[in-house]
């Protein structure tokens, strides 16, 4: 039996949850998800907590039990506070700009990048090198930050790239002259 999907998931206040056959959907202050559940795993709310249940006593399905808990406990909490993920860009002219739903970013290649922000995604610069993504959802939160900095992935020698804040960047072993 999955630990993780025994845990019930407390329902703050201001969030209501509707649960809609094989779909969670949340809403709160900072806006609404529909979190679709793993097939065999069903939702279930009682006195204000969240409780999701398997089907039947198949083991295999306890790895959905916990996934499914996990999806929706992190669709709660991105209503309630939101998730945010920080990037930083280093490097002798590197910069990001933000012209509404467009990003210019100017990574040392020929050409200045473009980057289209997403429809549920807010991007905020801060002094032209750092980046705050921010939303509701963080599987779209992640992708969005894994993408910006695929744009220019930090060089470990030369610390140059768009890289996470606080990512700690290791360079491989050299030769022992031995």
């Amino acid at each position: 039996m999955s630990r993780i999907g025994k845990k019930p998931i407390a329902i703050p206040k201001g969030v209501t949850v509707k649960v809609d056959g094989n779909a969670v959907e949340i809403k709160g202050p900072k806006g609404q998800m529909r979190q679709a559940l793993p097939p065999g795993v069903t939702a279930v709310v009682e006195d204000g907590q969240l409780l999701t249940r398997k089907a039947g006593d198949d083991r295999a399905l306890d790895k959905f039990h916990g996934l499914a808990r996990s999806l929706v406990n992190n669709a709660v909490l991105g209503v309630t506070d939101g998730w945010k993920r920080e990037l930083d860009i280093v490097g002798v002219g590197y910069r990001a700009e933000l012209k509404g739903q467009q990003m210019t970013l100017a990574l040392g290649y020929s050409h200045p990048v473009v980057f289209d922000v997403p429809k549920g995604i807010e991007i905020a610069v801060d002094k032209q090198t750092h980046i705050t993504v921010t939303g509701v959802d963080r599987q779209l939160v992640g992708q969005v930050a894994a993408n910006l900095r695929s744009l220019r992935k930090p060089d470990p020698y030369q610390q140059k790239g768009v890289r996470y804040t606080g990512e700690v960047l290791k360079k491989k072993a050299g030769k022992t002259g031995a």
